[in-house]
């Protein structure tokens, strides 16, 4: 057994821990993904993001958990929101919301939970400037996502515009916040403020519709469809029909559009991640990870339109491993960079749908 799940195993032995230690077996049970790509962060990154994300998750739980109600949801959402904040009550909203978590919740979101009075305390040792990004993004997923809860989405969304809401909510605005932290600590990259907290958007859209995308069928199972109509309807097909046994081109191809559409946002995100300094090695690496591995997802799916569950779509532990030896050799180079992402993301642009879209 290892340390990180006697420590899952026993929320209390993680008190005596250092913030960094503890920030990191959280993460490790909560998202591997993450505990692997935010450590490349610097040192004086590495903290605020690892909680920042811890705090994101929190809200994730509460969103995501089946026992509650839609009202205990916006209450625990709203709670959570002014903990933040204030950096008060964590206590309570720990005591009040963990016992209702349910075995469908994994084991380490529990532990979350439970922790979340640290988790805070952390949160209100860093700068204001380090807080209040912390905190809009906080306020801004906890107030948008419970929209959705009680929504009729086995039809999907109804356009494309609501699905960019959809993922802002959930993710761009996680962008944003990594932007603000970016500048924070750094201002050489605070010169680009601007361009970069709009690029970081559609940075998070991106990885969002990539996920989205991958999830179609593990979603359909549960009645949720994140897909718009008015793209399907382009291309002749009802969202209301969709179901594992969907075998139809018109779907197909608006899944193709989509794509594009993915592909697109991940071209801002290149465009994001070269703005970085490029003695930035940390930050780049942890952007471009992300990166890499959403642009080969898309072209899994691409290459399987017809795939019926997201473990077929799922790139490969060698995969990730190219990826993160490919980010280090050169990712200092944006030229470089750019000749792989047109390489690696070519057929992901769907060329007969502007015509389509006109005709």
């Amino acid at each position: 057994m290892t340390d990180t799940q006697i420590s899952i195993e026993n929320p209390e032995s993680l008190l005596a821990t250092s913030v960094d230690e503890f920030q990191a077996i959280l993460l490790e049970g909560v998202s591997r993904t993450f505990a692997l790509t935010i450590p490349q962060l610097p040192e004086g990154l590495y903290s605020a993001v690892a909680n920042a994300y811890l705090l994101c998750r929190i809200v994730d739980t509460v969103e995501d958990e089946v026992s509650l109600s839609v009202e205990q949801k916006k209450h625990f959402c709203s709670t959570f929101i002014e903990v933040v904040r204030t950096g008060k009550e964590a206590e309570i909203f720990a005591r009040d919301l963990a016992p209702l978590l349910s075995v469908q919740t994994i084991p380490a979101e529990h532990v979350l939970i439970q922790l979340t009075p640290r988790v805070i305390a952390i949160t209100h040792s860093f700068a204001p400037e380090q807080i209040d990004a912390l905190l809009g993004c906080v306020e801004t997923m906890a107030k948008g996502m419970p929209v959705y809860q009680g929504m009729d989405l086995h039809g999907g969304l109804a356009t494309m515009q609501d699905m960019n809401e959809y993922c802002y909510y959930v993710a761009g605005c996680v962008g944003e916040m990594l932007a603000k932290l970016f500048c924070h600590y750094s201002p050489e990259i605070n010169q680009h403020r601007e361009q970069l907290l709009e690029l970081s958007v559609s940075f998070g859209q991106g990885l969002q519709m990539t996920n989205i995308l991958k999830d179609i069928w593990d979603d359909a199972q549960r009645g949720v469809c994140w897909l718009p109509q008015d793209i399907f309807t382009e291309t002749g097909f009802d969202l209301k029909e969709l179901s594992t046994s969907t075998d139809s081109p018109e779907f197909q191809l608006g899944l193709e559009h989509l794509i594009s559409i993915a592909q697109g946002h991940l071209k801002d995100a290149l465009t994001y991640t070269q703005m970085l300094p490029s003695h930035e090695t940390g930050m780049r690496n942890f952007c471009l990870w992300a990166l890499g591995m959403a642009v080969l997802t898309l072209n899994k799916i691409k290459q399987h339109l017809d795939f019926k569950d997201s473990n077929e779509v799922k790139i490969t532990r060698k995969s990730v491993k190219q990826t993160i030896l490919t980010t280090r050799v050169i990712g200092r180079s944006n030229f470089l960079l750019s000749l792989l992402f047109d390489l690696k993301s070519k057929n992901l642009v769907c060329k007969d749908w502007q015509y389509q879209a006109n005709n």
